[in-house]
């Protein structure tokens, strides 16, 4: 009986502790995802010069129309038909876009978006490769008996 219960604390334990990594994993994700959200807004407010007013009417708007094109890239439809829909909710909310900041400014709204997602692609693409280029340099040390190791 008492080993039953030492295997079920064995066991519970090691799920609390799984559980708990998760849970940290899932809490980084979001602190990193709200940390781009921020860079994203500041890029966005400072490129189209929004005033305090047009900011407070063009922010909802804009997370309105993200959240339409979240739900077209959940969708499982084919690759055109899912550029045409893109497409039309983009022309959907630069009206919306051209009330709120006029029509200079909208059309350079998606310029700039794709812009800043483009630098943060490349961004990403350069932290990996720093991280790839860390691992292999240490991976590629000497071990600490002085024998070399041949992969």
């Amino acid at each position: 009986m008492k080993k039953i219960i030492l295997y079920i604390s064995v066991v519970f334990a090691a799920f609390t502790t799984s559980a708990q990594a998760v849970s940290e994993d899932v809490q980084v994700n979001q602190k990193k995802e709200e940390k781009i959200k921020a860079l994203y807004i500041a890029y966005i407010s400072q490129q189209l010069s929004l005033t305090p007013t047009e900011a407070e009417k063009f922010w909802p708007a804009h997370t309105q129309y993200e959240a339409d094109l979240r739900a077209i890239n959940k969708g499982e439809i084919n690759e055109l038909d899912r550029q045409q829909a893109v497409l039309n909710v983009k022309k959907k909310y630069q009206n919306n876009f051209n009330k709120i900041i006029g029509n200079e400014r909208s059309n350079n709204f998606y310029r700039q978006d794709a812009e800043f997602r483009k630098k943060l692609v490349d961004r990403l693409k350069q932290m990996r490769q720093q991280s790839n280029n860390t691992n292999n340099i240490n991976n590629h040390r000497a071990p600490k008996n002085g024998r070399l190791r041949i992969q």
